[in-house]
């Protein structure tokens, strides 16, 4: 849209290629194509199957999808229901206030998700609140990994509501609660539908903390493609992450479906 001339547009497109190919698509087409194959020792990948997809879809695979799947679903609303809260609650403090609130809820970005997984191992190994070896402890790490990027988008998104909408309706009468409910969330609905999004990608592809927390009956897609890969099954592990992609893809359109569906109300 910056650019008007028919040559400016043909650079910026071949300046795109050049850069998204090699970076984003080529790696993933890597694993499509390894997904499809059952030897690739020369340059490109041979003995076509699509016999991996009938592991990836089956037994373990399907339940290591329905566990990933589960989890990243808890987890984002959970996150999205903390964020959004917190996010709100940020917004009526003072630039002091807010600066400590942003600090602890980026936290958990600020290191690395191993020591994350590491603190929930230490801190819910013994009792009063006796986690490990439940699936709720690899919940609850995800939910403290994700609830950063909806308390940073909802947050993003009270900065730039317009307040006559809620000074209008307090001028009216409306209690705070009203207020709240029927003017503010609404106008922040395709800023909590993206962190619900960005929530729900971000738990289905994590894999270090997860590493020290699953329990053998809790074992998440990511999981299985990494130990499928160490095993040496190359080729399964590649079915498995597609599998894992196509999923969270799919999820992710049907979010954006419904943002634009109701960016249109």
């Amino acid at each position: 849209m910056l650019v008007h001339s028919r040559t400016g547009k043909w650079a910026a497109w071949a300046l795109f290629l050049a850069l998204f190919l090699p970076l984003f698509a080529l790696p993933l087409l890597v694993v499509v194509a390894a997904s499809f194959s059952t030897n690739w020792s020369g340059a490109f990948p041979s003995g076509p199957t699509a016999e991996h997809y009938g592991s990836a879809l089956r037994g373990e695979s399907l339940q290591a999808l329905t566990t990933s799947l589960v989890t990243a679903v808890t987890a984002g609303l959970l996150a999205l229901v903390l964020g959004s809260w917190a996010a709100l609650a940020a917004s009526a403090m003072g630039r002091r206030g807010r600066r400590v609130v942003d600090a602890l809820f980026m936290l958990p970005v600020a290191v690395p998700s191993v020591v994350v997984g590491l603190a929930v191992l230490v801190a819910f190994s013994q009792p009063p609140v006796l986690l490990n070896g439940t699936r709720w402890i690899v919940i609850l790490a995800h939910t403290v990994l994700v609830t950063a990027f909806a308390y940073q988008s909802v947050a993003a998104a009270i900065g730039r509501l317009d307040p006559v909408y809620e000074q209008a309706a307090a001028s009216l009468g409306a209690r705070p609660s009203y207020v709240l409910w029927r003017v503010r969330l609404p106008l922040l609905l395709p800023s909590l539908n993206a962190a619900a999004g960005l929530c729900f990608a971000l738990s289905m592809g994590e894999l270090s903390a997860t590493m020290m927390l699953y329990p053998p009956d809790w074992m998440p897609l990511p999981v299985l493609v990494f130990t499928a890969t160490d095993r040496g099954s190359l080729f399964t592990g590649s079915a498995v992450a597609v599998v894992l992609m196509a999923t969270t893809l799919l999820v992710l359109l049907v979010l954006s479906r419904i943002r634009t569906k109701a960016s249109f109300r």
